[in-house]
């Protein structure tokens, strides 16, 4: 029995810290790969004749306040919120707060 104990506990000495995936050699395999950022604004639930009614000039008033920051998607997984800023003349998204960095990817939210 104390071989058995001795050679589970061996590999468990050698197992890298995965809580930081940057500093893992294979990251680097990844680092290229594009991702698909979006912001969402809010969002609404209507009936499709007022959705067929809405024309120019047209308000649809949506769930979040002015005041609340917005959801920064990655490939429609959130990621972060931020709040709108403008840069050059064109809209940016400044990060204020990162969702659940250290619970990793358990506590993050799915878009579907």
């Amino acid at each position: 029995m104390s071989d058995m104990s001795e050679a589970d506990a061996a590999p468990a000495r050698e197992r890298r810290d995965t809580r930081n995936i940057s500093a893992t050699p294979n990251f680097d395999l990844l680092a290229g790969v594009s991702l698909r950022v979006s912001v969402e604004v809010g969002s609404t639930t209507m009936p499709l004749s007022e959705l067929l009614s809405i024309s120019e000039g047209s308000v649809i008033e949506l769930d979040r306040a002015a005041t609340e920051l917005l959801d920064i998607y990655a490939n429609g997984t959130l990621i972060a919120k931020g709040e709108i800023v403008s840069v050059d003349g064109r809209y940016g998204i400044k990060v204020a707060e990162l969702v659940a960095p250290e619970r990793g990817w358990a506590g993050v939210e799915r878009r579907g």
